[in-house]
């Protein structure tokens, strides 16, 4: 059985949200899973990370997908600390456009 750890989304319409689960690769992305390690909220920035279950998948040879592993890394570097962290939220650019 391959295992990989990717994301699931459970949000409603123009409300994005995501699992970080662990399923078998012959399931759709959002159906049935082996355990859920984590979450994602893409409009307030905030990633929450069960960091030990996540270690545990990865020793028993769990891929995760990209985007799991650019979150992983992130966490790993120290940004985010701790098992459940939120990440900073996202800043706001202002626009310098001039107007005739």
């Amino acid at each position: 059985m391959s295992v990989k750890i990717r994301l699931k989304r459970v949000g409603g319409k123009n409300e994005p949200r995501f699992r970080l689960v662990v399923a078998d690769i012959r399931h759709q992305r959002d159906g049935k899973f082996i355990e859920e390690v984590g979450s994602y909220n893409p409009v307030k920035g905030e990633r929450k990370l069960e960091m030990d279950r996540i270690e545990y998948w990865l020793s028993k040879g769990a891929k995760p997908s990209e985007t799991v592993q650019s979150m992983i890394n992130y966490v790993r570097k120290g940004a985010v600390k701790g098992e459940a962290a939120a990440a900073a939220p996202k800043a706001e650019t202002e626009k310098t456009e001039k107007k005739s």
